[in-house]
C-alpha cells in the first residue's frame, strides 16, 4: 500500500491528506462486530473528520452521529445520517443552531448548563415543540490524558456539576417544552488505559442511584467516547473494541429497558490517515539538522497544540541504510511549527516524500489558512 501511495503522491501537489478507506472499513467491521451483539448504540464523533466521503462510509455501517455544532448536524444529515440518530452536544450552542436541530427533530440535545436548558425550553416553546434532552453531567473522573483534552473534571468548562442537580430538577419541573431522556458523560480524549472507563462506570452507577431515588427513570445513558489509538504504531490495524465494550458490560449497571450510547471518533478514523509532505530544504544547524517540509501546523496542529507525537517516515528512502537525526519542521512563521525533534530518518534530501502518520483524526478538521496557506487536498485510496 505504501509503495502504491508513494507512486500516486509523486505526481500530486503536497501537502496532501491521504485516507486509506480499506483500513477505515476494517476498523468499522471490528467496531460493529463488537457493539452490535451487545445491543449498544454508537454515534460517530463528527468533529474527528468531516470529510463527506469518509462520513458516507461510516454512515453505511449504521452508526449515528455525535455533533458539536449546527454545521456538523447539517453535515451529518447531508451525509445520510438519520435525524433520529443525531445527538447534539457543546457548551455554546447558538439560538440558530438550536433552532436548526429542533426543526430537524434530532434524537437528543446533550445539555451542558442550566442556562442552556432554559434557552432550549424557550426556543422549543416558540415552535410548539418538545425538545428531547440529556443532561451532560460532570462526573469528576480523571481521564489521565493531556490537560487540553480532559473534559470530566470539575475545573473543566464542560457539563453540569453534580452539586447543581437539585437546581436542575427545579428548572425541569418548570420547563414545559423539555423531555428529559437521558444522562450524558464524556471524560476526555485519547484515553489508552481502560481504568478511567471503569471509574466512569462506577460513578455513573452512583449518579443513576440518585436519579432512581428521585423517581426519575431515564431512557438512555450516553458514556461519550475517548478511546485512543497507538500513535507510535500506526500500522496496528484495529483498536481493541472488544476490551473497551467489555468494561461497560462488566461494570455499568443499566436499568430495565435502558439503552447505552457511545460517541467514538478518533479510534475509527485516526489510523486511516497520513499527511504527505515534501522536503523543501535540509538546513544544517549547530546542534541539529532541520528537515523543512511544505506541510506545517496549518495542516496538522496537534504537535504544536498538544505536544502530540506522530510517527514520521521518509517514504522516498526505504532502502537507505544510513540515518541521521532531524528536527522535522514546517514553513509557518512560528517556532512551535514543529512535527518532531531529533527524529531518526534515513539521510534525507530536498524533494523526499515524508509521511506523517495517524492523521485521520483532528488534522484536516483543525486546518487553518494562517499565513494565507492554501487548504491541502485529500486523496482517498
Amino acid at each position: 500500500m505504501k509503495i502504491a501511495v508513494l507512486e500516486k503522491v509523486k505526481n500530486l501537489e503536497t501537502p496532501l491528506y491521504v485516507y486509506d478507506t480499506q483500513k477505515l472499513r476494517r476498523n468499522l467491521d471490528a467496531l460493529v462486530s463488537a457493539f452490535q451483539p451487545l445491543g449498544y448504540h454508537v454515534h460517530y464523533a463528527v468533529k474527528a473528520n468531516t470529510n463527506k466521503e469518509i462520513m458516507g462510509i461510516i454512515q453505511s455501517y449504521g452508526l449515528g452521529a455525535d455533533c458539536v455544532s449546527g454545521n456538523e448536524v447539517q453535515r451529518a444529515i447531508d451525509c445520510g445520517f438519520a435525524a433520529k440518530d443525531v445527538v447534539f452536544a457543546g457548551v455554546g450552542k447558538s439560538d440558530a443552531e438550536i433552532n436548526k436541530a429542533l426543526d430537524l427533530d434530532i434524537f437528543c440535545f446533550n445539555c451542558e448548563s442550566i442556562a442552556e436548558l432554559e434557552v432550549i425550553d424557550g426556543l422549543a416553546h416558540k415552535k410548539n415543540k418538545k425538545a428531547r434532552i440529556a443532561l451532560r453531567l460532570n462526573p469528576n473522573v480523571n481521564a489521565y490524558t493531556h490537560s487540553y483534552i480532559t473534559t470530566g473534571l470539575e475545573e473543566n468548562k464542560f457539563g453540569i456539576n453534580i452539586w447543581e442537580l437539585d437546581k436542575v430538577l427545579g428548572v425541569l419541573k418548570r420547563a414545559k417544552n423539555l423531555e428529559l431522556k437521558g444522562l450524558h458523560f464524556h471524560i476526555g480524549s485519547q484515553i489508552t488505559e481502560l481504568t478511567p472507563f471503569k471509574n466512569l462506570c462506577n460513578r455513573v452507577n452512583e449518579i443513576q442511584e440518585w436519579f432512581f431515588n428521585h423517581q426519575i427513570i431515564l431512557e438512555h445513558i450516553n458514556v461519550g467516547g475517548g478511546l485512543g489509538i497507538d500513535y507510535h504504531q500506526p500500522d496496528l490495524e484495529i483498536p481493541d473494541y472488544q476490551a473497551y465494550f467489555q468494561v461497560f458490560r462488566s461494570f455499568l449497571t443499566l436499568r430495565p429497558n435502558q439503552s447505552l450510547h457511545f460517541e467514538l471518533g478518533r479510534s475509527i478514523v485516526g489510523n486511516m490517515g497520513t499527511l504527505m509532505s515534501r522536503v523543501l530544504y535540509i538546513k544544517k544547524g549547530v546542534k541539529t539538522n532541520f528537515a523543512i517540509l511544505d506541510a506545517g501546523m496549518t495542516e496538522l496542529i496537534r504537535p504544536a497544540l498538544y505536544q502530540a507525537y506522530h510517527k514520521i517516515e521518509n517514504w522516498s528512502k526505504w532502502a537507505e541504510p544510513n540515518s541521521e537525526k532531524y528536527d522535522v519542521v514546517g514553513p509557518i512563521c512560528e517556532s512551535s511549527d514543529s512535527f518532531g525533534k531529533a527524529v531518526d530518518l534515513p539521510t534525507t534530501e530536498r524533494g523526499d516524500i515524508i509521511a506523517i502518520r495517524s492523521a485521520g483524526a483532528y488534522a484536516e478538521v483543525m486546518a487553518s489558512s494562517y499565513n494565507l496557506r492554501k487548504k491541502a487536498d485529500v486523496l482517498l485510496v
